[in-house]
């Protein structure tokens, strides 16, 4: 069996100004880039310290103490890494050059209001804009899409995300104490993956919850995207199982008429060391036991996959790839599920007082 799923490296060298110093940045993003042999120009963030410190770790050509400097030394064909949270969007796109490349960190904002006002922008300066979805290009998401494309597990009828893990919040002090804190910047990835796949749901059903001892908005959500009466897709998120590793769950199941795929994510276990990933899969032959094997990838979602998203943007503004897959465009209806499930979490359900 022939499944193909490393990305396509651009062709053209394209020189990356990266906007941020957070540890995204040092665990992610630069570690990625450095695999891929892209350049990475320039760095700057509000702390100048901070990208001083990430570009002598990184051999970083030069620090910049301001968007405004970064841009005006940049090469004609820099493309930008956005790695601040999303009320700086705005602000920083507006400084760019028209018609540039830039990467965004997911997600696009705040709420659906504020993602419009970010593609309102970035059309306007006509910029060659995508959300750094990484997800969508981890190597068991691609293997899976490729081995789905070829049919080999026939017509999918369900799709499941399964998360019950120990996540420690205390990592990121400054999403913590976000008002939308899971599904916004957690299961946000989910969501977008699902739609990378299946295109936009019909409808939305979500609840999300609290942690009785924990200061945090949410921490734990089950979110249902309808796609019809044959196809069900879920999303189940528990980030307070803290009973150890024994019962941790971390994955991805697809299911077809012909077979099934099963990748763990072992990124969430166990964070932020995480445990190894596994890719499994199931095609039913007539006549036999179905029968699981294992599939040995290389690469992960961090840092291997934020290759992909790079990768895709460059390529696109060379001519390389026809489609720009995570364009703020398609994000934006990303953001228009999340949207949804919380008016559901807020909105949603039959009281039984209302049945007689």
């Amino acid at each position: 069996m022939n499944v193909t799923y490393k990305p396509l490296l651009p062709e053209t060298q394209q020189p990356i100004i990266i906007i941020g110093a957070s540890g995204i940045v040092k665990d992610a993003h630069l570690p990625a880039y450095n695999m891929a042999g892209f350049q990475v120009y320039g760095i700057t963030n509000r702390t100048i310290s901070k990208a001083q410190e990430m570009a002598q770790k990184f051999d970083i050509l030069y620090v910049f103490d301001t968007v405004a400097d970064a841009v005006k030394h940049a090469p004609k064909n820099a493309v930008y890494d956005i790695t601040v949270l999303p009320d700086q969007y705005i602000e920083i796109l507006e400084q760019l050059p028209d018609g540039s490349a830039v990467l965004i960190q997911k997600p696009m904002g705040n709420d659906y209001k504020q993602a419009k006002a970010i593609v309102e922008v970035c059309e306007r300066k006509n910029l060659v804009a995508g959300i750094n979805f990484q997800l969508r290009f981890a190597s068991f998401v691609s293997a899976a899409r490729n081995m789905i494309d070829q049919g080999l597990i026939g017509d999918l009828y369900d799709l499941e995300f399964k998360v019950t893990v120990k996540t420690p919040w205390e990592l990121f002090p400054v999403i913590k104490q976000h008002p939308r804190l899971e599904i916004l910047f957690h299961s946000v990835h989910y969501i977008d993956c699902i739609r990378s796949f299946l295109g936009n749901p019909k409808r939305v059903m979500a609840r999300t919850w609290k942690h009785p001892e924990k200061d945090l908005s949410s921490c734990r959500s089950t979110i249902i995207l309808d796609y019809g009466d044959t196809l069900s897709v879920k999303i189940n998120t528990n980030h307070d199982h803290d009973f150890g590793t024994q019962n941790q769950e971390s994955y991805i199941k697809w299911e077809g008429t012909k077979g099934a795929i099963k990748a763990k994510m072992g990124l969430l276990m166990n964070y932020p060391d995480g445990l190894p990933d596994a890719f499994e899969y199931v095609i039913i032959e007539e006549g036999k036991e179905p029968e699981w094997k294992m599939l040995n990838l290389e690469g992960s979602w961090f840092p291997e996959a934020f290759i992909g998203t790079m990768s895709n943007l460059m390529r696109f503004k060379e001519g390389s790839d026809e489609v720009l897959h995570a364009s703020v465009q398609d994000v934006l209806d990303t953001m228009k599920v999340v949207e949804a499930c919380y008016t559901s979490n807020n909105n949603g359900g039959v009281q039984l007082t209302e049945l007689n």
